[in-house]
Parts: C-alpha cells; structure tokens; sequence
C-alpha cells in the first residue's frame, strides 16, 4: 500500500503532532512498512480459531469477601494524633476556600 506525503499530513494534524519536514519521509516510509506488514497478518488462516480477549486463561485473583469483627474503637484510635470522642480530628479544609472569597 502507498502512503502519499498527503497521507502523512492528514495523520500528522489528526495525531496533533508536528513532524519536521525531514522527518516526514521517514515516518511515510514507517507507515508503509506497518501496512504491509498487516497485510501479511491478514493473509493468515485464522478459520477454527476462537476469538480471545486474553492470552492466558486468567482468573480472578481475590479472595471472597469474609465477615470479621471490627478492631475496637480504643485500638484504632490509639494511632490518632488528635481523637475527640470516637472520632479522628483533622484540620479542616472543605470550605476553606468560600470562607476565604
């Protein structure tokens, strides 16, 4: 298949990129060669073959979800610079900006 230096603009602008007038050549020369190579792919037998959207038989890796007790509120906590209650305190930064303006 042919690929005009047309070609290679109408790519260039569609990507948003702006190739060096050098550098159009060679990537016109790039776009054949992946062409042609698709080409090749496309002259392979494939009949028989099943459709696969993965290579490797791949599975889900997580565990099932399993119902545990909670850590105690005082254990958790613990590890709070600031608690109030049974609540973490953290400096407050939602609305800061409205009350800024």
């Amino acid at each position: 298949m042919r690929i005009s230096d047309q070609d290679v603009r109408h790519l260039e602008a569609l990507a948003a990129l702006r190739l060096a007038p050098a550098d159009r050549e060679p990537m016109r020369v790039h776009l054949e060669r992946i062409l042609e190579y698709m080409e090749q792919l496309n002259a392979v037998d494939v009949t028989g073959v099943p459709p696969t959207s993965h290579v490797l038989d791949a599975g889900n890796v997580l565990r099932d979800d399993q119902v545990v007790a909670s850590l105690p509120v005082a254990d958790v906590l613990r590890n709070a610079p600031d608690a109030s209650g049974s609540f973490y305190r953290v400096p407050r930064f939602v609305g800061e900006a409205e009350a800024e303006a």
